[in-house]
């Protein structure tokens, strides 16, 4: 069957298209700050505020978003908050002043949320679905969404010092990925999001299977909302810890090495390079450990292999050990967050919504988080506590039930 006719390649090509545009919109708005910064002429402590009201407003997202996937189901809910996301951008260039700004900012958490649990339910439904694992590719395409936005804004601010430019071009391409996404999203994604919590469902279905007004007997069941489980909590831990690690990885990274590994300032930024490749890397092959392992040992590894090598790493000193600890990092905690998204996902909508608010949440209060330790002492304890975090998520993965192993010959999907 050609890759073009293949219901796996196309939803695979349709979600990895929602991946890329969230990477993509992350990293557009990230990397003109400074930008921002100077137009609304803020103070260094007003862009944190900023960057943490996107964090807040993922956090506070849960119970909306919780709703809206019940509401909409995950295919309208992703184009959605797809498209919003990239109105976002164009409403932050025009922002006039701060208040303003720092509403956008909320209403970008808010959507990311959407998109982020969205997203993630289509992938886990093509998984279940057809039986071969991709979640990881997918979260390389997300890697890969902000490398693209790197390039772009670097291209964007040689050429124009116009924040409005740069961000309308980057609708256009964002718009140009939602059409793509349209195309081949799952319609229904029952076997994702759609638990049995009591069998109620099952038993009205059996007595009246050819009635049209059946499938309404479990609705009133689905719109409640259930105090999560042991197990949903420790998803919660494992993923909050992951993206904590993933972000401050990302954003400190630069600076420990010119700050506390005496870096040059040529090689400082190869910091950002060494985690971001290695997480890609790491991702494009992440789907075979899974189906050679399992989720479970490869997140426990995974973690414990970034947690050990960034200390390591840290307590020895010098540029070349920091670089070696950053590729630890990310190469073992490149398959946390796809890993848990999918355990999530098995739990129903109501768990991943809330595991997914978690990550964005940790993966946006991160990095300010680990600069707020910085300053209380130094960045070496804020590195530190990465570390730290990263150990936290090994143990978190020991009380999560995980699948067994897929066979091997369903993981062999090429990235979308």
């Amino acid at each position: 069957m050609s890759r073009l006719h293949d219901p796996f390649r196309r939803g695979q090509l349709a979600i990895a298209a929602l991946f890329l545009s969230l990477g993509f919109q992350y990293a557009t708005w990230a990397a003109r700050i400074p930008a921002v910064k100077a137009d609304l002429d803020l103070s260094a402590a007003e862009v944190g505020v900023l960057l943490m009201a996107a964090g807040v407003g993922a956090a506070v997202s849960f119970p909306a978003v919780a709703w809206l996937m019940r509401r909409m189901g995950s295919r309208r809910l992703a184009l959605l908050s797809q498209l919003g996301l990239a109105l976002l951008l164009l409403a932050l260039a025009a922002a006039p002043n701060y208040p303003v700004a720092l509403l956008v900012m909320c209403a970008d958490g808010v959507l990311v949320g959407c998109l982020n649990v969205a997203m993630n339910a289509q992938g886990a439904a093509l998984e279940a679905r057809h039986e071969r694992n991709t979640m990881a590719r997918l979260h390389a395409v997300f890697s890969a969404g902000s490398l693209l936005a790197a390039l772009l804004a670097s291209g964007m601010t040689a050429a124009t010092g116009s924040v409005m430019a740069h961000f309308g071009v980057a609708v256009v391409l964002l718009a140009a990925l939602g059409v793509t996404a349209r195309t081949g999203l799952l319609d229904e994604d029952a076997p994702a999001d759609r638990p049995d919590p009591a069998g109620a469902g099952a038993t009205a279905d059996a007595e009246t299977p050819a009635d049209a007004p059946a499938p309404a007997e479990p609705e009133p069941a689905r719109r409640r909302w259930t105090v999560p489980s042991r197990l949903t909590l420790w998803m919660c831990c494992a993923m909050v810890f992951g993206t904590v690690a993933e972000g401050a990885m990302n954003d400190w990274s630069a600076l420990y090495l010119k700050d506390v590994a005496e870096a040059s300032a040529e090689l400082a930024p190869l910091g950002i390079a060494v985690v971001s490749g290695m997480m890609v890397v790491a991702r494009l092959f992440a789907d075979g450990w899974r189906s050679r392992w399992g989720d479970g040992r490869v997140v426990l590894l995974g973690s414990a292999v970034a947690g050990t090598g960034l200390a390591v790493a840290l307590v020895s000193g010098g540029v070349a050990p920091a670089l070696a600890g950053f590729a630890c990092m990310g190469l073992g905690i490149a398959a946390v967050t796809p890993c848990v998204y999918a355990a999530a996902a098995r739990q129903g909508s109501d768990a991943l919504t809330l595991v997914a608010a978690m990550g964005t949440t940790g993966l946006l209060a991160g990095p300010p988080l680990i600069g707020f330790i910085a300053g209380a002492s130094n960045l070496a304890w804020g590195m530190g506590a990465v570390a730290a975090s990263a150990g936290a998520v090994a143990l978190c993965s020991t009380r999560i039930r995980w699948t067994t192993p897929a066979p091997v010959a369903q993981s062999e999907a090429t990235p979308a």
